[in-house]
């Protein structure tokens, strides 16, 4: 199964009542070795967000209600299958902290003996407290220092929650890597600023990702041409990797 884009315009997205039972699945991926280090695992892609960046590409996971959703019960029923093939399985969005029925969820899929991994914006810093305990990795997107992040994700204050919950993770002792998407129009300084900031945090694991502007929410992001682009390589030289445990690029 995939992730299907149900071509929705944006809207205001509020976190799910407490009528919400069952996760809301927009997608899955049976088996990835990618998305939770070193172990083998599933990827849930729990269906809404709350933020609009101009570079997501899933854009059918934004909306609370995907075109084609995925019963919850049917993807426990598929983990219950693959018990002693799988190590983990990654909640994953959309943003996976602002449906309610999150922390039962992965209670369910605890009880099956699996790792649980956590992709996240930080949109919701008390909920993702909340579920902490129950984590045993976390993939925590940072996009840009906290004063950036509205001209990103079109929602004010967001930059205050993203790094706060960053804080809180770091504060939990919770296995974590930091994931930075690269902008098409960033220069080495951007990056460098905020690996900066994440290193005074004591970050110690950090990724560099490439754009996808093909796919962007945003379409003047498809303007930029990857021979206009400064390569990631070149924009990861404004940051110490002496800084960091590891430092990762992906993409171009």
């Amino acid at each position: 199964m995939s992730i299907r884009d149900a071509g929705r315009k944006p809207g205001v997205v509020r976190p799910h009542g407490k009528h919400e039972r069952q996760l809301c699945v927009g997608g899955l991926t049976p088996l990835t070795t990618v998305d939770y280090p070193g172990e083998l695992a599933a990827v849930v892609f729990c269906q809404g967000c709350p933020w609009r960046c101009r570079y997501c590409h899933n854009g059918g996971l934004l909306e609370p209600r995907g075109a084609e959703p995925i019963a919850w019960q049917d993807v426990l029923e598929f983990l219950r299958t693959r018990r002693g093939l799988l190590d983990a399985v990654v909640f994953s969005g959309g943003e996976p902290t602002l449906q309610t029925a999150l922390p039962e969820a992965i209670a369910q899929a605890r009880r099956l003996g699996l790792r649980i991994g956590l992709h996240t914006g930080g949109a919701y810093p008390k909920r993702l407290q909340r579920i902490l305990p129950l984590i045993d990795w976390v993939g925590m997107d940072i996009k840009a220092l906290p004063e950036d992040y509205p001209a990103i994700t079109g929602v004010a204050g967001s930059g205050d929650r993203a790094w706060e919950s960053l804080r809180l993770i770091q504060a939990a002792g919770v296995p974590h890597e930091v994931r930075i998407t690269v902008l098409p129009d960033w220069r080495a300084r951007d990056l460098a600023s905020i690996g900066l900031a994440l290193h005074l945090m004591g970050v110690e694991h950090l990724a560099l990702q490439a754009c996808d502007t093909e796919h962007a929410l945003d379409p003047s992001l498809a303007a930029s041409t990857t021979s206009t682009r400064t390569p990631l390589a070149d924009l990861a030289r404004g940051i110490d990797p002496a800084a960091f445990s590891s430092l990762i690029l992906r993409g171009h």
